[in-house]
C-alpha cells in the first residue's frame, strides 16, 4: 500500500490517524481477548476452576529475614539481599564490617 502522505490534505491524514488509531486498538482488544481465552483454557486444563483461581493460587513472596540491625536505631535493618541501605553503605565505606551489624 503507496500513499504519497505529501499531497494528502492535513484533514485526510488527520482521518487517517484516527481511523489507524481505532484499528490499532481493536486489534490490541482481540489479542487480550484470545491470550485470556488460552490462558483460561490452560488453567481449566490443570484443574482450576477459572483462570482467577489459578492466579490467586500463586504462594506470596516471603519476606527475607534481617540479617543486620542498625547499632542506635533498631528498627532499621536489612536482609543482605538487595541495594545496601545507607547506613550500611557509610558504615561499609567507614571501615566497618558487616559482621558489626549481624544479629
Amino acid at each position: 500500500m503507496d500513499i504519497n502522505y505529501n499531497e494528502l490534505s492535513l484533514e485526510q491524514l488527520k482521518e487517517i490517524n484516527k481511523r489507524s488509531a481505532a484499528a490499532i486498538a481493536d486489534f490490541e482488544n482481540r489479542a487480550k481477548k484470545d491470550a485470556i481465552q488460552k490462558a483460561t483454557e490452560i488453567a481449566k486444563a490443570a484443574g482450576f476452576a477459572s483462570l482467577e483461581d489459578m492466579l490467586v493460587a500463586q504462594p506470596a513472596k516471603q519476606k527475607a529475614e534481617p540479617k543486620y540491625r542498625h547499632p542506635e536505631n533498631p528498627e532499621l535493618t536489612w536482609s543482605g539481599r538487595g541495594r545496601k541501605p545507607g547506613w550500611i553503605a557509610e558504615a561499609l565505606e567507614a571501615g566497618k564490617s558487616l559482621d558489626d551489624f549481624a544479629i
